[in-house]
């Protein structure tokens, strides 16, 4: 199984958190953006969207984070982080969405302007990053996980960006519960960081 990565990718390094999680071995192959190596066709003939992350698993190729997420909690098994119930999994894909529209369009975007000199506008960035930290505090005020009892693929999908907020110039003081839900997640077992994550001793 060979994931073909980018180091400082948020979505690519969801992938490569589950996989360490559950200590599944995955075969990186890093992918040259600035070089187009995403859009030659050996590449388009796994994921036709020509982006990163995507996995190739024998003759199967996946592109997108959460597919990817919910194939590899599938194909391993993995009823922990991606429970069976209807309900529970409908509230999975809440957070799924949530990820890939407000967290991508706020912080990711904001993320992109400051680290990578990104064409996007900061200042609405930072508005939808704003609305959708203050969304994550309310829930996590009163739950220790997004869904459930434990963690699942919907913690994995959302944490990335907002661990990365220093990456994106915005402070997440103002988000004591989004901070301890951070920390709760550096402490799971067989954890991997990645580089831009806020220090441990700002999580607390």
């Amino acid at each position: 199984m060979k994931l073909y990565d980018l180091e400082l990718s948020g979505n690519c390094y969801k992938i490569r958190l589950f996989l360490n999680l559950i200590q599944q071995p995955v075969e990186l192959v890093q992918v040259n953006v600035l070089k187009g190596e995403q859009k030659t066709p050996e590449f388009t003939a796994i994921n036709p969207r020509a982006q990163i992350p995507a996995l190739q698993d024998g003759d199967f190729g996946l592109g997108d984070s959460h597919a990817i997420l919910v194939y590899l909690a599938e194909k391993f098994a993995r009823d922990d982080w991606y429970p069976t119930e209807p309900e529970t999994r409908a509230r999975i894909q809440f957070w799924l969405s949530i990820s890939a529209n407000e967290m991508a369009r706020g912080l990711a975007d904001a993320r992109l302007v400051k680290l990578f000199g990104a064409g996007l506008d900061y200042e609405r960035a930072t508005q939808t990053a704003a609305t959708s930290l203050t969304l994550l505090e309310h829930h996590l005020q009163n739950h220790n996980w997004l869904v459930g009892d434990g963690p699942t693929i919907a913690d994995l999908a959302v944490f990335p960006y907002v661990a990365l907020a220093g990456d994106a110039h915005i402070d997440l003081n103002p988000y004591p519960a989004v901070r301890a839900w951070i920390t709760r997640i550096y402490d799971l077992p067989n954890f991997l960081s990645m580089p831009g994550q806020i220090a441990a001793e700002q999580t607390v």
